[in-house]
Parts: C-alpha cells; structure tokens; sequence
C-alpha cells in the first residue's frame, strides 16, 4: 500500500541561529552546518525563516517603512544580510544541491495593525490588506536579488495566538479574505508563481476547521497546503483528516521545539521521543515534509528578545566553544538521513500499540523502516516483507532505522 510522496526534512535558520553562527570559527560553523545539510550529515534539505523579526531575533525590526499613502520610503535587509542569508547560501553551498525554502510573517508593520504595535497580536486593519501584501512579496524579491528562492509561503505565523512577542490574529475570514483577494493577487502581479501558499501554520487541533473555512471553489487552486506545529500535542487525527478530504493539499510540519517556558528543560531521552514520536504520528497522518525550528542556539536556548528559550537539537556554547548535540539530533537522524526526498510512505504494520513504525519506498528503490520503542520493555519483532522473514530484538527506550536494499 503507497500513501503520501515526502518532501524532506529541514530546519529553521533565525537571527537567533545566525547571531549564534557568527560567533563560530569558521571551521566551527561549517561543521554545525555539515552536520545538517553536508554530505556526512542527517540529509536536511528544507530551510524555514522569519520575515522581520521574531521571538528567535535579537531585538525587534523591520526592513522597510512604507508611507502614508502605501509607497516605500526605505526598504533594507541588512540584519538578514548579516544573520540569515550568509548562511542560508553556505547551507546550500555544504548541501552541493538547491534548498526549498520556507518564508512566515510574525507581524505586519505596527501602524498597519489595530493596537499599533507587532507584539501582542492585534490585528492587520482592512485597509492595509493591499499594502502588507506588497510588501511580503517586496520581501521575497529580495531575497529573490540574492540568490535565494523562497518557494513557501504561509500567510503568517501562528494567527490564534496572542504572544508577547511579534504576533498577529488572523481569524477564518480574514485570513481567507487576505489571502485570496490581495496576497495571492499580488504573488501573481509580481512574478512570483513558483511561491507555494500554505494556510494556517499553528497548533494541529484546530488546522482541520481552518482548512474547512479556507479551502473553498474561491480558493482551492490558489493554497497549496496547510502548515501546522506540535505545541498542544499530537492531534494526529487532525492531520490524518486533512488529507483524507484534501488529498491534493502539501502537509508540512513546520514547527516544533522543546519550550523551557512550558515544559522546563526535561531530560534528553523524553525530549528525543517527543520528536520521533510525533514525526511518526504526522508521517502516518500524511504529513510531506518536516521543518524543525532553530537547527542551533547557544547554551541558554536563545538568543530570544523576549525570553522564550527553548532547546535545539544542537547547541553552541559560546564561551567554551564547544558543539553540543543533544539527543533529539541523532533521533532526527534516525529519519533525516535514510528517508529521502521523494521517498513513498508504504503500509507497515505492528503487533503492540507500545511500537511506533512508518515505512518509506526511497527514489533509489531501497526500502526505510523506523521503529520506535518508548517503554522499558524489549519487544522481539518478526520483520515480514513478502514471504521473507527477519527475526531481531527491539530494546528498551530505542529508535532503529532498518534499510533494506535489493528486496525484489
């Protein structure tokens, strides 16, 4: 049985990952990237970033001003030119191969916004519909003039959150509205068809009622998928529903982290199972492609302007220099670097619920099973594939990749 064609895996690249890439030796940097996209790494190939600033910024900015009447007074992507871009370019440089990259808002401008400011949502005001749109397709075209497609689009970040950081509501409506009366129009006026728009880009329980409201005859052609993020739990049915009744709509798991603010530090184990855990249920549900959030931090899982640190697969301690890689990495692994882009999920079965599996058919025709055990027992499994049969053990507290080459 063939499901979904899966896209791949990546990151987050922030200013917060740059401002902590630039306090690297070179050779240190190049090493935390190659560990992700180089050759000898886990296989990302997908890159997700910030459109202005962030929570996982050094403070807050924007890159242009617009006037009164709608134009651009100034427009600069200096801090992106320092933070993001050197290292989207030396990603792709250590990858040898192009990148798919994911471009969110976090905010409008404040005055564009109903309580002045970019942080503590608000709303965008109807008026500057038009105006916004221009200026996140300005935004992309200059990434565009430095050498960097943006190929993903979601409409904005988290739009059912009120956050203390950059953040907008956006409710059904008005995202639709937006979306396809003004973004979508102005991604067409300005050349920018290849731009996938993905709706929504928050919490998986509510993502089913937001594809509802938004995909429509109105808007069907003009979104590509839905993007969703892990923070209030698995909500796998949510996913799997999705695809059921929008089988041609992309999945793309967006982002995830361990947040301090929530769930303290935890311990390495339990945090490692969360993400394997939950990349199991999306796959299973139909999710494409998975981007983690910041692929890199420093040590206090910042920097963050307003104090929501959280953990990164790796670390990077500034002050000792030393490259840290937490065991979420290697989880992530466990999948990143044996699935490959354009890999099929196929149908695999377990005889105990306290056994997680997702099996992929790689391009290459090799077969990829992944095994997740989070119990303190050990499982003894049968792996059946047509009428051979391997006989092996699965620990306790585990994860095993098990490629199969020549199976025909």
């Amino acid at each position: 049985m063939s499901y979904q064609i899966f896209e791949g895996f990546g990151g987050a690249i922030t200013e917060a990952v740059g401002t902590v890439l630039n306090q690297a030796a070179p050779e240190v940097s190049d090493q935390l990237l190659g560990d992700y996209f180089g050759p000898g790494g886990i296989g990302y190939r997908l890159i997700r970033t910030h459109l202005d600033s962030c929570d996982f910024s050094s403070g807050e900015y924007t890159a242009g001003k617009i006037s009164s009447n709608g134009s651009f007074t100034d427009f600069s992507l200096s801090r992106d030119e320092k933070n993001i871009i050197p290292w989207i370019h030396k990603a792709r440089e250590l990858a040898g191969c192009q990148l798919s990259v994911m471009l969110t808002p976090w905010s409008p401008l404040s005055f564009m916004k109903t309580n002045k400011s970019r942080l503590k949502g608000g709303r965008l005001r109807p008026e500057f519909y038009r105006a916004w749109a221009e200026y996140i397709c300005r935004y992309i075209l200059e990434y565009q003039r430095r050498g960097i497609k943006i190929d993903k689009l979601s409409v904005q970040n988290e739009p059912n959150a009120v956050q203390i950081w950059e953040s907008c509501l956006f409710s059904a409506s008005e995202e639709k509205e937006f979306l396809r009366d003004y973004l979508a129009p102005e991604i067409e006026k300005a050349g920018l068809q290849d731009t996938e728009l993905y709706i929504w880009d928050h919490n998986k329980e509510r993502a089913f009622d937001r594809a509802e409201a938004l995909i429509g005859e109105d808007t069907d052609r003009l979104i590509k998928g839905l993007a969703f993020h892990w923070y209030s739990g698995d909500h796998f049915d949510a996913i799997n529903m999705i695809r059921a009744k929008y089988p041609d709509k992309k999945l793309v798991f967006s982002e995830g982290s361990i947040e301090y603010s929530r769930s303290g530090k935890g311990n390495p184990l339990q945090n490692a199972q969360r993400y394997a855990h939950d990349i199991i249920g999306n796959i299973n549900a139909g999710m494409n492609c998975f981007i983690d959030w910041n692929i890199v931090l420093d040590t206090n899982g910042g920097p963050n302007h307003k104090g929501n640190f959280c953990e990164s697969p790796v670390f990077y301690d500034t002050l000792s220099c030393d490259v840290v890689h937490n065991l979420s990495f290697y989880y992530i692994g466990h999948f990143s670097k044996f699935i490959k882009p354009g890999a099929t999920r196929i149908g695999t079965t377990v005889y105990s619920s306290d056994l997680e599996s997702s099996g992929f058919r790689n391009p290459d025709d090799s077969l990829t099973l992944v095994i997740l055990n989070r119990t303190v027992k050990t499982f003894p499994i049968f792996l059946r594939l047509s009428e051979k049969i391997a006989g092996m053990s699965i620990g306790a507290n585990s994860i095993h990749t098990i490629q199969i080459k020549d199976w025909r």
